[in-house]
């Protein structure tokens, strides 16, 4: 799997920022069938940066309903990636 395939979108939030200034921790929402260790690989490459653990949620869908039509939003991964305390991300 690609690099760019693995990490869909950085999650930008203000607990995300938070955790990023006070402990070095950066969400991402990554590919559903990435593991941790190709999310590791995908983050140093991309940003540059050594990373310390990496840990992962799988976030599912919730219900939406319009009118009488109830369907599903999809279900998506997150990972967290806690970087080691001399690098940072200046994305966020």
């Amino acid at each position: 799997m690609d690099d760019y395939n693995v990490i869909i979108r950085p999650l930008v939030t203000e607990q995300g920022m938070h955790f990023a200034n006070v402990k070095g921790a950066y969400s991402f929402q990554v590919n559903r069938k990435a593991n941790k260790a190709q999310i590791k690989n995908a983050v140093e490459r991309i940003y540059g940066v050594k990373v310390d653990k990496v840990r992962t949620a799988n976030r599912l869908g919730k219900r939406r309903r319009k009118g009488r039509t109830v369907g599903v939003t999809a279900s998506w991964k997150k990972a967290v990636v806690y970087l080691e305390p001399e690098h940072h991300i200046d994305l966020f």
